[in-house]
């Protein structure tokens, strides 16, 4: 279901377009309250908000009166909230980065996203959901699930399976990576490289970076900051390849430059040249997060498990696969470029 965020076509439909939201909202809440009082740190509110949608779809199914509402918060205002995230970037952040680690980011992200596809073409994955879990994890791991699913259109239960894959090892990732570092000892800035370069999440970068000391804590932010920046280039790359293969009768092609793609970038241009007011920054960042959250709250509502379960074993095994590479290529580049 498609929906046009025209205002007087929003303003008219919004008896219909209230329910669905106030779900997806209400969902998304729930998940942010969990996140906070939860000890575990990395513990993130999209991911729960997924989880909370997907229980409420088994225990009471997606109602009619709520479709309206979440195709809105799954599709236009996902979308809202990832070019958003534009805000959050900086240019400066890719120069303390230094022209190394850079380069160890964007090779990372490059190679892993290119042995995702072409493994899971191997595999025999379905590609809609093999481009969702190569974005996942050589990006960002939920963020860049959805984002590039705005692209790809791929299934709701392929997006929770990507979600669900990304989010399974980028935590293995978070508790083994830091017992590794005991053995290999490398330097705080190569561990934070390291760190930045293949964990999957933001907040898992940070529980794991941190446990290297500070200064590897904040390296490993800034490089992972890095690759958040190179969402728009990998979106832009799947929209080419989602509209190679519905080919080029489809009557619904993918846009040269989607809308938010070129939003997220002039965001980043601005937070670069611009000086922003830390309380505007504050409720820009917490905006931007409640959007994304309450999106995939309007996923899992629309996640069938029984579906999910179907996909059967083959894309974890993709997943698998992309986290060891990943993880043993940054390894690698870390430790000759620092």
């Amino acid at each position: 279901m498609q929906i046009s965020l025209s205002p007087r076509r929003v303003t008219s439909a919004l008896p219909l377009l209230l329910p669905g939201l106030a779900l997806a909202a209400a969902i998304a809440l729930v998940a942010r309250s969990a996140a906070s009082a939860s000890e575990v740190g990395w513990l993130s509110p999209m991911i729960l908000a997924v989880l909370l949608g997907m229980g409420l779809n088994r225990a009471l199914g997606a109602p009619a009166w709520a479709q309206p509402g979440l195709a809105l918060a799954m599709r236009p205002l996902l979308r809202l909230g990832v070019m958003l995230l534009g805000l959050q970037l900086s240019l400066a952040q890719l120069g303390a980065l230094g022209l190394s680690g850079l380069l160890v980011v964007a090779l990372c992200l490059a190679a892993t996203f290119v042995f995702t596809l072409a493994f899971g073409r191997l595999l025999g994955v379905d590609p809609a959901l093999t481009e969702l879990i190569a974005a996942g994890t050589s990006i960002c791991g939920a963020s860049a699930v959805v984002a590039a699913n705005t692209v790809t259109r791929a299934r709701e239960e392929d997006v929770a399976y990507a979600i669900s894959i990304v989010t399974l090892f980028g935590t293995v990732a978070m508790l083994v990576f830091p017992m590794l570092q005991r053995v290999i000892e490398l330097s705080p800035a190569g561990y934070g490289l390291w760190i930045g370069a293949s964990v999957h999440e933001v907040a898992q970068v940070v529980a794991a970076g941190f446990q290297g000391g500070s200064d590897a804590g904040e390296f490993a932010t800034i490089s992972k900051l890095a690759r958040v920046m190179l969402l728009a280039p990998v979106v832009l790359v799947l929209g080419r390849l989602a509209l190679r293969r519905r080919g080029a009768g489809s009557d619904t092609p993918v846009p040269a430059v989607p809308w938010f793609v070129a939003g997220f970038i002039a965001l980043m241009l601005v937070n670069s040249l611009v000086a922003i007011p830390e309380q505007a920054a504050q409720a820009t960042r917490a905006a931007t997060s409640f959007l994304l959250t309450a999106a995939l709250a309007a996923v899992g509502m629309q996640t069938d498990l029984a579906k999910l379960v179907s996909r059967g074993g083959r894309p974890l095994l993709l997943g698998f696969a992309a986290f060891l590479f990943i993880g043993t290529l940054a390894l690698g580049l870390a430790a000759i470029a620092v």
